[in-house]
């Protein structure tokens, strides 16, 4: 479904503020969640200005931070979308990464959607985070299989399970505390 679970938001959260990055792109948007997350913890005092009694909100064009988006779903956009991605690519992700500039942002983020490719094409799928990302590549999967089939969204399917080892030779060396999920970094 187009949110993840919420006992992992800590962990991200802290990573992502850790690694202050100033380019994003958040693989598999949903609903935005992490990308309204990341904009207001990361971009807070770019986002008002404030002078004595008067607030005002500041253009996006003033706003610091490059955070955009993959999102295979149009239907999941929504008008958080509009006012927290700089740019957001409708389509599959496997069609989109390709492209996309090298070493083109400063931290990608595949937040439960690995688990949405067959293996072979979850491979792909990392090697293109890893050919993007000029820093670091933040992945989340569910450490059990959960199934689960969405006719109306095809792209919803769980169609693999990843394993911590398979992660971990995979060049994901850091692996973030977490029960329902393998949170694992580059």
């Amino acid at each position: 479904m187009p949110f993840s679970q919420s006992t992992q938001l800590s962990s991200i959260m802290g990573f992502i503020e850790g690694c202050n990055p100033s380019s994003i792109l958040d693989v598999g948007t949903g609903m935005g969640q992490y990308g309204f997350l990341t904009r207001t913890n990361l971009e807070h005092i770019h986002l008002f200005d404030v002078n004595g009694s008067e607030a005002t909100q500041r253009p996006k064009s003033e706003w610091i931070i490059q955070i955009d988006g993959i999102e295979a779903c149009s239907v999941y956009v929504t008008p958080v979308h509009d006012y927290v991605y700089n740019q957001l690519f409708i389509g599959n992700a496997l069609e989109v990464l390709p492209t996309l500039p090298e070493h083109s942002y400063e931290l990608v983020l595949a937040i439960d959607i690995l688990e949405h490719f067959e293996k072979s094409e979850g491979f792909i799928f990392l090697e293109q985070l890893k050919r993007i990302s000029r820093g670091e590549i933040l992945v989340s999967t569910p450490k059990t299989f959960i199934h689960q089939e969405v006719e109306a969204n095809p792209y919803e399917n769980h169609r693999s399970l990843w394993t911590k080892e398979e992660l971990l030779e995979l060049g994901f060396h850091h692996i973030l505390e977490n029960a329902d999920s393998w949170i694992v970094t580059s």
